[in-house]
């Protein structure tokens, strides 16, 4: 067998299932490939010592969220459809908030979130372009900066999603999170 590609690795470590024993095999036989699994697991212990010091937003995928709670994070989790509006909060307890918003996702060639939080009367408006999504799941996983949402006032965050091709943009679905700090 000749060397995975990259991304065959990342979802070994992930744990996602492979086909048949040959690189497993590969892996441990191959330094080259031992090296990278090595750098690996130490990029995601890394990851998730600033996930867990709640210095870090991202998008994250199922696998990931998994290794997190694997790894003994302590994870709030929301799930939301669309046109749903969800009361949250964070504890100090908690490592990480990870909301899944749910969407018809299957057509979907690029997808962006259209973020808008109003805190205090103040809006603030952001864009995130190009966001990884599961479309087999009709997914997304955002995880903010825990320590930053362990920080702020009782807020409103409003988030569209919209799919973007060459025909223009079209709106995939609203969600909104009413936090409250505890």
């Amino acid at each position: 067998m000749s060397c995975p590609a990259f991304e065959q690795l990342v979802g070994y470590w992930l744990g996602e299932p492979v086909d048949g024993d040959d690189l497993e095999n590969h892996v441990f036989a191959c330094a080259g490939c031992s090296a990278r699994l090595e750098w690996l697991a130490a990029l995601g212990a890394g990851v998730r010592a600033v996930v867990r010091g709640g210095l870090v937003g991202m998008v994250a995928s199922p696998g990931f969220v998994e290794a997190l709670r694997k790894a003994g994070l302590r994870l709030r989790e929301y799930t939301l459809d669309p046109g749903t509006t969800v009361n949250c909060t964070i504890a100090a307890e908690d490592d990480a908030v990870v909301s899944t918003i749910r969407a018809p996702l299957g057509a979907v060639k690029r997808l962006d979130a259209l973020w808008r939080v109003e805190v205090e009367g103040e809006a603030t408006e952001l864009r995130l372009e190009d966001v990884p999504f599961d479309a087999a799941r009709g997914e997304v996983r955002f995880m903010p900066a825990a320590s930053v949402l362990k920080r702020m006032p009782a807020h409103r965050q409003e988030v569209r999603l919209v799919a973007v091709d060459e025909a223009g943009e079209r709106e995939i679905g609203e969600y909104t999170f009413a936090h409250q700090p505890q």
